[in-house]
């Protein structure tokens, strides 16, 4: 489950992007300008961009030059659309940053292929391994979240936020160390954004009888702990 911004300026094009990636389970936020892209890059750095080459305004290409230039997009994974074919404007493209590749027309099977590949060469340490901890289960492959016979619902970032947390237990995280892990990059996001989600996912947690697995560790932070009878402040 990653956080996918598209850069895309026809609207029919994005949205088939969007509709195929929200339902592979992933967060999507759509810009339809560089100048639109920048800004959602610079509230919170996702875990991949597909970016159109051809946009009003600044072009894909110049846009993926500038992140590469900026030691804080760098390594941001991106995967380049355009109509252009040739052997040339694909080596154009590649040396202006981009992982990836495609031309259109494309088949939305391909891209969704593409994308898995770029998110797996550049995160090879998350792993589809099923967590389970104290009985509470979680299947990183299906999404899927259950306790006993049971299953929970949750949202992306609770599900996320569960994940890490429930594969470093009884480890103290500070909210900083969350929102580094868990959302990336914290660079326009308050602190404070933690104890939301930490709020919603013991709320999703209580069906299960799991929500005393969150433990508030006062001036310091969070930790997911398997002891039962813990009461989180």
């Amino acid at each position: 489950m990653s956080t996918i911004v598209v850069v895309e300026d026809e609207p029919a094009i994005a949205e088939l992007i969007a509709i195929n990636l929200r339902h592979a389970g992933h967060e999507v936020t759509l810009a339809a300008t560089a100048e639109q892209a920048q800004r959602e890059i610079d509230a919170m750095l996702p875990d991949l961009v597909v970016l159109d080459w051809m946009l009003p305004g600044q072009s894909g290409l110049a846009l993926a030059r500038q992140w590469r230039n900026d030691p804080r997009t760098r390594e941001l994974p991106i995967i380049m659309l355009t109509a252009r074919s040739e052997e040339a404007d694909k080596v154009s493209g590649l040396d202006a940053g981009a992982d990836d590749y495609l031309t259109k027309p494309f088949s939305t099977n391909e891209l969704m292929a593409r994308i898995r590949a770029v998110l797996r060469r550049k995160a090879p340490e998350a792993l589809d391994d099923v967590v389970e901890v104290a009985g509470l289960r979680l299947d990183p492959a299906t999404r899927r979240i259950s306790c006993g016979e049971r299953e929970l619902k949750m949202g992306p970032t609770e599900f996320r936020l569960l994940h890490f947390l429930m594969t470093h237990p009884e480890r103290v995280h500070s909210r900083s160390q969350l929102l580094d892990r868990v959302w990336g990059d914290h660079v326009f996001i308050e602190e404070r954004t933690v104890d939301v989600h930490v709020k919603r996912l013991r709320e999703a947690l209580a069906p299960g009888e799991r929500a005393w697995m969150i433990e508030t560790v006062r001036g310091a932070g969070y930790r997911l702990t398997h002891q039962a009878g813990v009461t989180a402040a």
